[in-house]
């Protein structure tokens, strides 16, 4: 475990315990559903980006990003930033997590085992007990880890393990990896002389993904009875039997002799109605035989494996999936297509991505800036580094400075605590500053002493603070009027702009918009859980025709309104709806031309969209591509009124 490592989230199951996710002082934390977040929330009460928790001068809080649902630390709602301390439930969406400063502060574990015990034979065997809970999991202890011993173990030491194993499996890369980890521990809180993992196919056939024996028992693994095997599967309980052996079951007698088992565990690994795998344990008779207690600790184990198998089997199509793409592309990137124009943004971010070179992104909204920057970093030698986004106009103008350089505790109205900003939390990584043009110019003046290589202040502070951040921005609208304007700085303008971007329209690269469609397609169904196969062709010819103002982001939000929506199990020309004022902006409009001023024909058009939707801010926004709080200052600055 990191040494800067001062917080865990615990997720809590009505089964027991879920991942343990450890909190570094320096890192900021994203939870949402959406899968770049550091904890990902399969809740559908949850937004895409829902909260933040990141440590200040007096400790943990969680911050609420203006999800839907809601933050609650202990049944409180959230409002603004909240301090979390140890023993704390914090509660996203329907999802709830345990906030611990150790893992050695857990309560005690129940004696409630849940318990049956049933004794049945078959092929040798005696069936003694069975279980489908366990003591382990509805509450939580942490103690030391133990020793590779023959002793038994406390109920803390044997839960100790369990939390362990929780940390530990969230590294795996492989399903190998993984069942070596879930072996290592049951072989350590059971005296069990031989373990595996089996995985179990769709058809029922099972195969041995690893095996482990312990130093001076059996040099050889045997697989477990047949009988066992067909018992835990059908039932999908663990089950603890007893070699027999007698006359009655001789024809197994060679088989039983040549394994020695005396006493062995079978635990099912299952997620949901699947049935993943199964755990083997058994011992010869050397240490002692298995106990109830193994059977519970096994069964623990087993039900914490089945999450993270089910997850890193997910992964791995998923990164199959993103190894196709990274084949087309040649770089690590999320942009798909194989247009000509897309293909040379990838070269570009290709050749920059190495440098330290600040970058300029731009393009209109919706076209993946962020995506731009996001294979900049990952390209990047500081890949392995915080990437941290702000989009400037997404933030008031007073509390812009504060969210980069950071404030010290009463510098303003509630400033109760000191905050890093943005640019400390990004040191040595990559910062990503959207919508650059909105920046006031007293941040202005700061982010170019930090391009400079000069250190910055806190507001409110007077300690000067020098990071190594790599800075790419992004814009939508020409920063060049702003210069002559005098509303953008000309010294940081040239600064900015070392290497330039240029991310084309979605109209432009008409080729890429049913691969994109597949790509989105395929990404909404495993998010939502519907069941749709693909396009049919003339849905494919509907989007193909349509202009795209809104871009990349308009063609997500028609894919994933038509998986919600339709019926079928192909996605049909009905099901993709596109706006009217869409179509209206489409290629074939007449453009005429009019001697007017660039702010007037924005005024001109705000005005028509506003009227289009009723005065629907938020439509108009989505529309027009900004935030909301853009729109508002536009309308205040043109004096439009309804």
């Amino acid at each position: 475990m990191p040494s800067d490592t001062s917080g865990f989230l615990v997720l809590k199951r009505s089964d027991g315990i879920g991942d343990v996710v450890p909190l570094r002082d320096a890192e900021r934390y994203t939870a949402g559903r959406a899968t770049d977040c550091d904890v990902v929330l399969k809740d559908d009460l949850c937004s895409r980006r829902h909260a933040e928790l990141f440590r200040g001068t007096a400790g943990w809080s969680v911050r609420d990003m203006s999800s839907m649902n809601g933050c609650f630390v202990n049944d409180s709602r959230v409002t603004g930033t909240h301090p979390v301390a140890p023993g704390d439930v914090v509660r996203f969406g329907r999802t709830e997590f345990l906030f611990l400063d150790s893992l050695d502060h857990l309560p005690p574990v129940s004696d409630n085992s849940g318990e049956a015990t049933i004794t049945e034979a078959g092929e040798g065997y005696h069936i003694t007990r069975r279980a489908d809970r366990t003591k382990y999991l509805p509450q939580q202890a942490a103690p030391t880890a133990p020793t590779l011993s023959a002793d038994r173990l406390s109920a803390a030491e044997t839960v100790g393990i369990l939390y362990r194993l929780a940390v530990d499996t969230a590294s795996a890369r492989s399903e190998e990896e993984l069942a070596g980890q879930v072996l290592d521990a049951l072989m350590r809180g059971t005296p069990a002389e031989v373990g595996a993992v089996l995985a179990v196919s769709d058809g029922g056939e099972v195969r041995t993904v690893v095996h482990k024996l312990r130093g001076n028992g059996p040099q050889t693994y045997h697989q477990v009875s047949n009988f066992v095997t067909r018992e835990v599967m059908s039932t999908r309980q663990a089950v603890m039997a007893e070699n027999v052996a007698d006359e009655k079951h001789l024809r197994n007698r060679e088989s039983l002799t040549e394994m020695r088992a005396t006493s062995l565990i079978c635990a099912p690994v299952a997620s949901g109605d699947r049935m993943l795998g199964l755990v083997h344990l058994y011992s010869t008779g050397g240490v002692g035989p298995l106990s109830g207690d193994d059977l519970e600790f096994t069964l623990a184990a087993a039900k914490q494996f089945a999450d993270v198998w089910e997850r890193l089997r997910g992964r791995a199509g998923l990164t199959a999936e993103n190894e196709s793409l990274k084949a087309q592309l040649r770089i690590d990137t999320e942009l798909v297509g194989k247009s000509e124009t897309i293909q040379r943004v990838v070269e570009q971010v290709g050749r920059a991505a190495g440098t330290k070179a600040t970058v300029l992104i731009r393009g209109e909204s919706g076209v993946g800036k962020e995506l731009v920057a996001r294979a900049i970093h990952i390209n990047s030698p500081r890949r392995d580094r915080a990437f941290i986004c702000l989009n400037c106009a997404a933030i008031t103008e007073s509390l812009l400075e504060s969210e980069l350089f950071g404030h010290e505790k009463g510098a303003f109205t509630g400033a109760t605590e000191r905050m890093i900003g943005k640019f400390e939390a990004a040191d040595t990584g990559t910062i990503f500053l959207d919508e650059i043009g909105e920046m006031s110019g007293g941040a202005q003046a700061k982010l170019l002493r930090v391009l400079e290589g000069q250190p910055f202040e806190r507001v409110g502070g007077n300690i000067p603070i020098k990071v190594d951040v790599r800075v790419v921005a992004a814009t939508n609208r020409p920063l060049e009027d702003s210069v002559r304007e005098g509303r953008f700085r000309k010294d940081l303008y040239f600064r900015l702009q070392v290497v330039q971007i240029d991310v084309p329209p979605l109209r432009e690269r008409v080729a890429d918009v049913s691969l994109l469609a597949e790509y989105f397609l395929k990404k909404i169904v495993r998010e939502t859980g519907r069941k749709r196969t693909g396009f049919t062709s003339a849905a494919i010819r509907k989007m193909s025709s349509h202009s795209w103002p809104g871009n990349v982001r308009e063609l997500r939000n028609v894919v994933e309104r038509a998986v919600v929506l339709g019926g079928g199990p192909q996605i049909d020309e009905t099901d993709i709806w596109l706006s009217p004022l869409d179509l209206e902006a489409g290629p074939s409009a007449a453009l005429v031309y009019e001697p007017v001023p660039l702010d007037e024909i924005e005024k001109r058009h705000i005005l028509a969209t506003l009227e289009h939707t009723g005065w629907n801010k938020s439509r108009a926004a989505e529309i027009l591509g900004i935030e909301r709080s853009t729109l508002d200052r536009k309308i205040k600055g043109y004096g439009l009124k309804r």
